[in-house]
């Protein structure tokens, strides 16, 4: 299962819309090293001045992988973290996260291409 979903959050789910800031902290919650990983690269992307701010760091367990890996492959949750936070968030291999400034398009066309992809590779992240 993803996320740990309390049973208001699943009542209102289930009567209509769910707000943004609801869904984060059930993301919060649930999933706390993928959520301190993200925040954490926010943060240094706010405090750095750059395009960019990313971890090349590999979790410290399969169940931290784990975490990083559903927060990144979820539409919903990838989109309501960019929203609420002003960013665009990219992820590579299986730890290889992101966050960038919305006008730094040239800087995301390179991160996600097929060329950043390929020199990202290593033997020991075969199996992540």
């Amino acid at each position: 299962m993803s996320l740990a979903v309390p049973a208001d959050l699943l009542d209102q789910a289930q009567r209509g819309e769910v707000d943004d800031a609801a869904f984060l902290d059930c993301v919060r919650t649930s999933l706390p090293y993928a959520w301190n990983l993200i925040t954490g690269l926010i943060a240094d992307l706010e405090e750095g001045g750059g395009e960019l701010a990313g971890n090349q760091v590999p979790p410290p367990d399969e169940a931290s992988r784990g975490q990083l890996l559903r927060l990144m492959a979820s539409d919903a949750m990838r989109a309501a973290v960019e929203r609420r936070y002003g960013v665009r968030l990219a992820f590579q291999n299986c730890h290889r996260a992101a966050v960038f400034r919305p006008s730094a398009t040239a800087a995301l066309a390179e991160f996600t291409s097929a060329r950043a992809q390929l020199l990202n590779q290593s033997p020991e992240l075969v199996d992540c």
